[in-house]
């Protein structure tokens, strides 16, 4: 069963050309347009991220209890993958820091970066950078979103913009250089855009030359590539 009766997370839309998988859409234009090109006004606020590339993953509090979550919603510790079962244990091992920010129903989306997917990293952090939090199918404004995430010292997605839009060529030439210790070229960013401090919508843009799953074992049929993994000695 769903602890929360609901997908962890879902998809968020592609801006135009933007490499998209099968399953993946794209925006309205006049989103594209909002985000990339000029807001509707003094009270849209956007917010552009660094495209993080792991595993999409949540914590989530339901009463007294800290549960790790995968994308589709199940308990992380029910997973067939060693990186869901690592942040099963890596979740048990925070549940009080996690108890001391979220309220009941309330959950901390991100990306879990223990293993190199279409991207390895030379981590600066810890494995779990977050970059949502939601209750039920409703996301929290950012803002709160960054309080919450203050109070348990948790990293968050590296802010490439905050106010205007941000077009796609100035968010590529921001993400060069990766907040998150990125070896490989980072695979794109993500739009936010709030309007009166409310949520209204998301975009987001992945490089065309992007390989997904490019290290997994799944793909090349050899060993894991791991960017954090405990029994590495020279990872924190």
């Amino acid at each position: 069963m769903k602890p929360l009766g609901l997908k962890s997370y879902g998809s968020i839309p592609h801006l135009p050309e933007s490499r998209m998988g099968p399953a993946d859409h794209h925006c309205h234009a006049g989103q594209s347009a909002i985000a990339t090109v000029k807001r509707r006004g003094k009270h849209d606020r956007i917010i552009v991220t660094e495209k993080l590339d792991g595993t999409n993953v949540a914590v989530a509090r339901v009463g007294d209890e800290i549960l790790a979550l995968v994308r589709s919603g199940y308990l992380a510790s029910t997973s067939q993958y060693e990186q869901h079962l690592m942040f099963a244990r890596w979740v048990d091992a925070q549940a009080e820091r996690f108890r001391a920010a979220l309220s009941d129903g309330e959950r901390f989306c991100g990306e879990w970066l223990v293993q190199a997917h279409g991207t390895r990293y030379q981590l600066p952090h810890e494995p779990f950078v977050a970059f949502d939090l939601m209750a039920g199918p409703q996301r929290h404004p950012w803002d709160q979103f960054l309080e919450t995430a203050r109070l348990c010292d948790l990293m968050t997605a590296r802010v490439l913009s905050d106010g205007p839009s941000l077009s796609v060529a100035d968010a590529l030439q921001s993400v060069e250089v990766s907040g998150h210790g990125a070896v490989d070229p980072v695979e794109g960013a993500v739009w936010r855009v709030e309007h009166r401090g409310a949520f209204d919508f998301m975009v987001k843009y992945v490089r065309p030359d992007k390989i997904d799953g490019l290290y997994l074992p799944e793909k090349t049929g050899t060993q894991a590539v791991w960017n954090w993994h405990p029994d590495l000695q020279t990872q924190n």
